[in-house]
């Protein structure tokens, strides 16, 4: 299948997405062309037969034809539609027999994934292109609705119950994933990526290489990020510029973990108190927990609150951080901390 731009649409990442997008423009064009049947209709009689002393309506008598032709007609057409989307839906819920599975659980405001070798990533999301994939779903807290645009997937996720859904992608590259159910403070932050891997990727990725350049496949022909999305990138630095932050080497790459790991969802790096505490003067701040004892913010507190947040909970905000112990590398810890160190 030749993918392509879906005119208004986001992208064709499936076969599937290419199916509704037909259901779609074909219901378009039919409500296009009922809307200027019924209102040119409309328009022609109220100006045709417009009001006046020097004519008399008519007697108008029933026609069996005409009320038999308005209604088997969009009784044809619906049953044409409902037939249609069953077909497609019926296609996009049953996952074939040999499909990859991965589990994802969703939680307040963040997107975790499990593998079957025991590997677990947070807001992106691995798979193989040119293969199908399902996806077993389930939530900590709230419902969540796991929706990638390009793919036209979308299914709620739901706590204490599984929900599923599949799909095989013949577009490699990076697609956006949103959470399309209201979930609390950041929900709008709720997102992830899906990073679908050409055949060698895979392999590298399944071997535990790190996978670089991989590109981007926005919602049309535009590649986006989130920052870019909320307008909240940073500011280059400018002589004599006050306030603004010059990001690079190890501090960049702390941000990007930031923001790939979902953090950013729950803190912010302008001082903003969000549902944690700001990134922003953090790091060698005075530290004072609900349990009344205090720290300095130094590289050890930074790390624990990564790996094991609910150690400290600090005053002021509840005990809603997960643990990341397992999910980031030393080196992005490392890479965290040099950017909360540059957020003074």
């Amino acid at each position: 299948m030749k993918l392509a731009y879906a005119g208004t649409l986001p992208l064709q990442g499936t076969e599937i997405a290419a199916q509704w997008d037909s259901l779609y423009w074909f219901m378009v064009i039919l409500s296009v062309f009922f809307f200027v049947l019924v209102v040119g209709g409309m328009i022609y009689f109220a100006v045709r037969y417009r009001n006046s002393v020097a004519k008399k309506t008519l007697y108008i008598k029933d026609n069996h034809l005409i009320e038999a032709t308005w209604t088997i007609i969009p009784t044809i057409l619906l049953m044409v539609i409902f037939g249609w989307g069953y077909v497609v839906y019926n296609r996009m819920t049953q996952a074939p027999s040999d499909a990859y599975e991965v589990r994802v659980i969703g939680k307040q405001w963040l997107w975790q994934f499990q593998y079957d070798d025991g590997r677990t990533t947070v807001n992106e999301l691995y798979v193989p292109a040119n293969r199908p994939v399902k996806l077993i779903m389930t939530s900590e807290d709230v419902i969540h609705s796991f929706f990638v645009p390009n793919f036209r997937i979308k299914q709620d996720v739901v706590p204490g119950m599984y929900s599923s859904v599949w799909f095989n992608t013949t577009m490699p590259g990076k697609h956006q994933v949103f959470c399309t159910e209201y979930c609390g403070t950041s929900h709008s932050l709720m997102e992830a990526q899906v990073i679908a891997l050409d055949e060698k990727q895979w392999s590298d990725w399944v071997r535990g290489k790190s996978i670089d350049n991989v590109p981007v496949n926005g919602l049309g022909n535009v590649p986006f990020t989130a920052a870019e999305r909320e307008g909240k990138t940073e500011q280059s630095a400018q002589a004599g510029g006050e306030g603004s932050i010059q990001l690079a080497g190890l501090a960049l790459e702390g941000k990007k973990v930031t923001e790939a790991k979902g953090c950013v969802a729950c803190h912010s790096a302008d001082g903003t108190a969000k549902v944690g505490p700001s990134f922003k003067g953090a790091f060698g701040r005075k530290a004072e927990f609900v349990s009344g004892d205090s720290v300095t913010a130094d590289e050890n507190y930074i790390r624990e609150s990564i790996v094991n947040p609910q150690a400290k909970v600090v005053k002021g905000f509840g005990p809603v951080m997960p643990t990341f112990q397992g999910m980031v590398s030393e080196t992005e810890i490392n890479a965290v901390i040099a950017y909360l160190k540059a957020l003074k």
